[in-house]
């Protein structure tokens, strides 16, 4: 018994044909944007809001549906999403200083290599490494009193933010 091939008529084979062609197109359509943001943060610690740059990059890119990934690229660094309230800001210092006490510096093991910043990549750890938005409709689409912020916790000192938007 012979299998017989199946034979699209002429009709279905051009609608293949433009189906692809459409998914080419859309393909192409596809933009990236990628930016890096410096610091450098008087002091030891400190928050930068940083929604409005960033927001600029996302218009820059063009891109009107996707998404936006903001990553420090430090290790004694945070980008994270919260209220844009000095209460609270403050309130993140004091929490973050009981949970990860700078001083004394000898009660961490990774001080003695010679660094007294231990304090600095737990704060990091707990703050978190990077955001990811949805951007939609050319925006960055964020809940109520969303905002980005750079959190540096080992300052005085030029650190990395990195910036990447992919989407349509």
């Amino acid at each position: 018994m012979q299998t017989r091939k199946k034979i699209r008529p002429p009709s279905a084979l051009v609608a293949v044909r433009l189906a692809q062609r459409r998914r080419l197109r859309h393909i192409s359509r596809m933009k990236s944007l990628t930016e890096q943001l410096w610091f450098e943060v008087p002091g030891r610690r400190g928050f930068v809001n940083i929604t409005g740059t960033v927001a600029g990059l996302v218009r820059k890119s063009g891109v009107q549906e996707g998404i936006c990934l903001v990553n420090a690229m430090h290790i004694t660094a945070s980008v994270f999403i919260n209220d844009a309230e000095d209460g609270l800001l403050h309130d993140y210092e004091v929490w973050l200083e009981k949970l990860a006490p700078h001083a004394p510096t000898s009660q961490y093991h990774h001080n003695r290599t010679g660094e007294d910043n231990a304090d600095a990549h737990l704060k990091r750890q707990i703050m978190g490494r990077e955001v990811v938005m949805a951007i939609t409709k050319g925006k960055l689409d964020f809940g109520p009193w969303e905002q980005i912020f750079y959190g540096e916790f080992d300052g005085n000192r030029r650190k990395r933010v990195l910036v990447k938007i992919i989407g349509e």
